[in-house]
């Protein structure tokens, strides 16, 4: 089979390697098409090895049918279209993940909008519902609202009663995002959010915030929570270190949260799985949910699709057709 190899001068190469066999308990997936994530970004940089026991190839999700089954699956069948999470693999012709981590292709779903599904909307609710314990009616804070996981996002908590605020790169992104079901927003060279979004909040503050940028949104972020309220990290690209009130912790009973999705066990994935299937994939069968796209890609051309979501300029997922 041919999978994308990470070449020394890190360039992306599309080139034949030794397709997987599935254990038992794993289906393998003939690869239609996968998606960049942020995390593949920083693989290829040498700053994100892949947990022990997975695929050294990138992708962490994909879309396919099932082309043969390990022992001891019987959820699945031979020809079934899935999209699946993924710690590793999901550039390649084939690959081989637990029979439990898969998903079907919601109705109607093309490959690439099956791809652009798993990892933000899993990574969307584990963080908000589960993390972060978000009741109905909450407000929440999702910082790079325009990304693929803050599109998600934007839905999922739409779809849950809970009021957002985004913060974004651009006045087009923030328009975006209120056509997607934002309240309001904040655009991030217009200075500082905070005071956005305490007026926003009526000055009570906001019960959740998902924050991929970490150490330069540290402060802001701490003093934007209600009693109670829950910061959940899931990035550094604002660095990885700042100054920390301990006090306003105590006596909010605030929480601080660091949260991966990828390192996680096979049995967690296994039960978020469970819950996207039940709580999150009917809205896609009834249209309240939808896949955000911002490009597809051939696979060969990864390198230009890695440059684009560096850029920055994104809206939404970009992904790779794969066949």
């Amino acid at each position: 089979m041919k999978a994308i190899q990470i070449q020394p001068d890190k360039s992306l190469l599309w080139q034949d390697t030794a397709a997987p066999t599935p254990a038992p308990g794993e289906v393998a997936i003939r690869v239609h098409a996968t998606a960049i994530n942020r995390a593949d970004l920083m693989q290829r940089a040498g700053l994100y090895p892949p947990p022990p026991g997975a695929s050294p190839i990138l992708g962490l999700e994909c879309a396919g049918e099932i082309s043969a089954l390990g022992s001891g699956v019987t959820t699945w069948k031979i020809g079934d279209r899935v999209c699946a999470l993924l710690a590793g693999g999901g550039y390649a012709e084939t690959l081989v993940c637990p029979a439990d981590h898969l998903l079907p292709v919601p109705t109607g779903f093309s490959w690439a909008e099956a791809a652009a599904l798993p990892e933000v909307f899993a990574t969307a609710w584990l963080n908000i519902f589960m993390e972060a314990g978000v009741e109905s009616g909450q407000k929440v804070l999702l910082h790079a609202g325009a990304s693929g996981v803050g599109t998600a996002a934007i839905q999922l908590c739409k779809q849950q009663g809970n009021p957002v605020f985004v913060t974004v790169g651009d006045p087009a992104k923030l328009e975006f995002c209120r056509q997607l079901g934002a309240s309001a927003g904040h655009v991030r060279t217009q200075g500082d959010f905070e005071a956005a979004v305490k007026e926003w909040s009526g000055g009570e503050g906001v019960h959740a915030i998902l924050d991929p940028v970490g150490g330069n949104y540290l402060e802001q972020n701490v003093r934007l929570l209600a009693t109670d309220g829950s910061l959940v990290i899931i990035g550094l690209m604002g660095g990885r270190s700042a100054p920390l009130d301990i006090g306003r912790l105590l006596i909010k009973r605030i929480r601080v949260i660091g949260s991966t999705l990828r390192s996680r066990s096979n049995a967690d994935k296994a039960l978020l799985i469970a819950q996207l299937r039940e709580k999150v994939w009917p809205g896609f069968e009834n249209g309240t949910l939808k896949p955000i796209i911002h490009k597809l890609y051939p696979i060969q051309q990864a390198d230009a699709a890695f440059a684009e979501v560096a850029s920055n300029a994104t809206i939404g997922k970009v992904v790779l057709s794969v066949t």
